[in-house]
């Protein structure tokens, strides 16, 4: 991204912020590889969209990153900028440099565990550890690989998909191997014992079978609050949704983000209870499930109007997740 690309970014921000009286809005870099970027661009970032939005608002920054760049120098900066460093990592050295190799072919796992270890230096900084999930990976010893190097949070991923374009090992039956998957993980770490990690999926599942509300996209109801720039300033409402839709043609340095929320799309993706098909509607978990992620429901004879493709996967965990609560809450099922 650009400086001037930056400088359009920061006064959009600002100006949203001021027209809606946002106090505090979390921002992300994310990639790609953002690190790719170099420290004088980061921190001219940061820089510049805090200046835009002045004393009187918060913006707290974080940084998603494979970690094969983090170096003290990055982490001397992150402090200074107060800036948490998320990792992606998908287990041990097998279950990660599956998927996660170098442009040489080589495996990452060492250079993301140092930089985990580094990370322990700054504890402050260490925001989590992004974990897609791949069903060859033993889930215990995947939570236990992830789980050593002590992150606040672990948020494990299901794999981008669709009904047009399904997720590896998505068998068109009722089956859930995804559900049993999680379900393994879920079951080792609710009575594990020793220091509190959290995983989101888990803890946001458990928050609405009690009747909250979620804070992220993934389960729940809850509006989405998330817009994506891109590196030329192009606005798009989720860089998940690039596998099924398209983005706004909407420009930074030209359109306010008012202008994007306003389209058909902004609308659709907010109102998650108005967009549920008539399944999901229908269904006893619906309004926890919230019929998953909106990009994971796409199908190209109809759109979103579908259950996500990950349904049975979700109403089995939703179901597990519950009976394991009534359980130790000592109360029968729908009292």
């Amino acid at each position: 991204m650009s400086r001037s690309v930056i400088d359009d970014l920061a006064s959009r921000i600002g100006e949203h912020a001021a027209n809606h009286d946002v106090s505090e809005l979390e921002i992300v870099l994310h990639g790609g590889e953002p690190l790719l970027a170099g420290p004088e661009v980061i921190d001219y970032a940061v820089g510049a969209i805090r200046a835009a939005l002045g004393h009187h608002r918060r913006a707290n920054f974080s940084i998603q990153t494979n970690g094969l760049l983090l170096d003290n120098e990055f982490l001397k900066l992150f402090d200074t900028l107060d800036l948490t460093v998320g990792l992606s990592l998908d287990g041990d050295r097998e279950m990660n440099d599956r998927h996660r190799r170098q442009a040489d072919g080589s495996g990452s796992y060492s250079k993301t565990a140092a930089a985990a270890s580094l990370l322990s230096g700054y504890p402050r900084l260490f925001g989590g550890i992004l974990s897609v999930i791949d069903l060859r990976n033993n889930p215990v010893r995947t939570y236990e690989a992830l789980a050593r190097f002590g992150p606040p949070i672990i948020d494990f991923l299901l794999p981008h998909g669709n009904w047009s374009a399904p997720p590896p090992e998505r068998p068109a039956t009722d089956a859930a191997p995804y559900a049993d998957w999680l379900i393994a993980a879920f079951d080792h770490w609710y009575q594990a014992a020793g220091p509190s990690i959290s995983v989101r999926l888990f803890e946001e599942i458990m928050r609405l079978l009690l009747g909250g509300s979620s804070r992220t996209e993934d389960v729940g109801l809850s509006p989405v609050t998330v817009v994506v720039i891109e590196s030329d300033g192009g606005i798009v409402l989720s860089d998940v949704l690039r596998s099924s839709a398209d983005a706004t043609g909407l420009n930074v340095s030209r359109d306010s983000f008012d202008a994007a929320l306003r389209t058909s799309r902004a609308a659709a993706v907010r109102a998650r209870a108005a967009t549920l098909s008539a399944q999901c509607k229908a269904c006893p978990v619906g309004r926890v499930c919230g019929g998953g992620l909106y990009a994971h429901r796409y199908r190209a004879e109809n759109g979103f109007d579908n259950p996500s493709v990950y349904c049975a996967d979700l109403y089995r965990l939703i179901t597990h997740i519950r009976a394991r609560l009534a359980a130790d809450l000592d109360v029968k099922d729908g009292e």
